[in-house]
């Protein structure tokens, strides 16, 4: 079969490469269909330059493999016709590439367009909006104020008084409640006129990279305020890892809901310094240490200064997840919290999180670099960029738990305090 295109011309024949079609965008979130009325390969965007939603039927998910940059149209109809057999595809191909262009799925103009106008609309605003108000929780502040009491029922403020830092998880508060429960019930009345320093998993922005913003964040109780003067300091020295407006905060719930506790239990109006930790995947990939990266180094050092200057004028929160495991996450197994291999999990949890508790950052982060982090702890950064910054203290293991995220999938995480 001949799969070049002729053009007649009258100093004879010239031949035109078929044009490669575009790659398939590897930052997409791919999983199963949930629907079992539509099966196949569910896709979406986490990054919400696209609000589309796609479930590619089972027929054309081998398909997606012509969109490697290296393929063309007519690559794609071989495929097709290997996968059905049938010489007349309806336009089928056509249709195909035109769906997932249109949505914004492919490395193409469109998604070019996409990606740059949702920048510049996160730029110009004025307030970060809540992302997750009407999924993650409820978006009525009267029902979400209800929810939160409920999730907080039962807690007691720690009794003492060098309590300077905690760590919550940033899952569903569904799954997560009492982890929730156990970190923000630590805090107490005096507490509100710190500048809280949120460090929070940037699960989807650059590796070694730390994202700020000047933006209040809004929730349903109102808007939590920017330490601007604070949050400048920070960027102006803490170095080239440094992403001023990182558009990941536009989306990205790990501070989303810290902010949303941080408000239940101390007022709207509460200070905040929030930073996006994007993972330390060259040190645990290649070996090394996170900050053998100068990028790393140099914002640990512009952190650590500043907890040396404003002490006690900062409260430290993490939001952090730890373990994911089961087939959601790439594992061939069937994950069942509190069962079988998670039980194995858990031990190895504890172990990191014992480390963490005596402030031994080479130490727990020795166990992150086994088997390449194959737990997955998302909140591995944070909890390292903490280590790195926090004064001499001890941690408190208040709440450990597992949550099927599926039921083949699990997520651990726990509440945390630490006192100087």
């Amino acid at each position: 079969m001949n799969f070049f295109a002729s053009t007649g011309r009258s100093a004879g024949l010239r031949w035109s490469v078929p044009e490669l079609l575009p790659r398939l965008r590897m930052t997409l979130d791919f999983m199963p269909s949930p629907s079992p009325e539509h099966p196949g390969l569910f896709i979406r965007d986490p990054y919400r330059y696209s609000d589309a939603m796609l479930v590619i039927p089972p027929v054309l998910i081998d398909c997606l493999e012509c969109f490697d940059g290296k393929q063309t149209a007519l690559d794609l109809r071989q495929r097709l016709f290997q996968l059905t057999g049938e010489f007349d595809l309806g336009g089928v191909d056509q249709n195909l590439i035109e769906t997932l262009s249109t949505a914004g799925f492919l490395e193409d103009d469109t998604f070019a367009r996409m990606q740059q106008e949702r920048r510049r609309e996160f730029a110009a605003m004025p307030v970060r909006e809540p992302a997750h108000a009407g999924s993650a929780y409820p978006e009525d502040p009267a029902e979400a104020r209800d929810a939160v009491s409920e999730f907080m029922t039962g807690g007691t403020p720690s009794a003492d008084g060098n309590l300077f830092a905690i760590a919550a998880p940033h899952v569903s508060p569904v799954g997560g409640w009492q982890s929730y429960r156990a970190a923000y019930s630590q805090l107490r009345p005096e507490h509100k006129d710190r500048t809280f320093v949120i460090l929070a998993t940037s699960h989807y922005g650059e590796p070694e990279t730390f994202g700020l913003t000047h933006k209040p964040f809004r929730t349903p109780f109102g808007d939590a305020q920017p330490d601007t003067a604070r949050i400048d300091w920070l960027a102006k020295r803490g170095g080239a890892g440094v992403s001023m407006e990182d558009y990941c905060h536009s989306f990205e719930h790990t501070v989303e809901l810290q902010v949303l506790f941080l408000q239940h239990v101390l007022g709207a109006g509460v200070k905040i310094l929030p930073i996006l930790v994007g993972s330390f995947a060259h040190s645990i990939y290649q070996g090394g240490m996170p900050e053998d990266d100068d990028k790393v180094r140099a914002f640990f050092d512009a952190l650590g200064e500043l907890r040396e200057r404003e002490g006690d004028n900062l409260f430290w929160v993490l939001g952090v997840d730890m373990a994911h495991m089961g087939v959601r996450y790439q594992d061939e197994f069937e994950a069942v919290a509190g069962e079988g291999r998670m039980l194995e999990v858990e031990a190895r949890d504890r172990a990191r999180i014992q480390r963490i508790n005596s402030l031994d950052a080479a130490g727990y982060w020795d166990l992150v670099q086994e088997n390449q982090d194959d737990l997955k702890w998302c909140g591995s950064s944070p909890f390292y960029t903490f280590l790195k910054t926090a004064p001499k203290a001890k941690g408190e293991l208040l709440h450990y738990e597992q949550w099927n995220i599926d039921e083949q999938s699990v997520v651990s995480f726990a509440g945390m305090s630490f006192t100087s």
